[in-house]
């Protein structure tokens, strides 16, 4: 499952610390999207402030903008096992970019390909330092139900449904003033 694919090959290379934040309630998603690239049925939860007044605020949204900017294009490039996707280095970096590319390209191998999307309820947990922010921490309560491997001859890879799962993801900001998902950890299914 792509899930577990991400989650494992991050297990070993990195690990998130963990954050404060309450996870018991999701907004409800709505469907979000980008423009072109950005896969057509990955869903969202709303953003909390519609004008951020803070530069932490901003910081925030930003983040946020970059965690569901990359998993749209994990989800797309899902479709056809693409690790090449352009997409993935404009939303990740480090270490998040080689497990989403390295993700990719084992599903890639062993003729493994995705339909569907996650519906995610990113929130930002932590900001630092709050008044020139270049960190932020994202949790996220990602389901997967509706996102499931296939062989590329159309049969599913397994019977396992898909659920929910505890995603911690750091956001950064980089010296060209973007914001870039820098490594997350996938938890197990069932974890949130």
């Amino acid at each position: 499952m792509r899930w577990a694919t991400a989650g494992a090959l991050l297990a070993v290379a990195v690990v998130v610390g963990a954050c404060s934040s309450d996870h018991s309630s999701a907004p409800e998603p709505v469907t979000t999207s980008t423009g072109p690239s950005a896969a057509p049925n990955v869903a969202v939860s709303p953003s909390p402030s519609p004008s951020p007044t803070s530069p932490a605020e901003i910081a925030g949204q930003r983040a946020v903008a970059a965690y569901v900017g990359l998993w749209q294009a994990m989800a797309k490039a899902s479709h056809t096992s693409n690790w090449k996707s352009p997409d993935l280095a404009r939303y990740a970096s480090g270490l998040a970019l080689q497990v989403a590319s390295g993700s990719l390209y084992a599903d890639h191998y062993n003729g493994l390909v995705s339909r569907g999307a996650p519906v995610l309820h990113p929130k930002v947990t932590s900001v630092s330092p709050p008044e020139a922010p270049t960190t932020v921490m994202v949790f996220d309560c990602a389901d997967s139900t509706n996102w499931l491997q296939y062989r590329t001859n159309g049969t599913l890879v397994d019977d396992e449904p898909g659920g929910r799962r505890a995603v911690t993801s750091e956001v950064r900001l980089h010296q060209d003033g973007s914001w870039k998902v820098t490594r997350f950890a996938v938890e197990a299914l069932g974890s949130c």
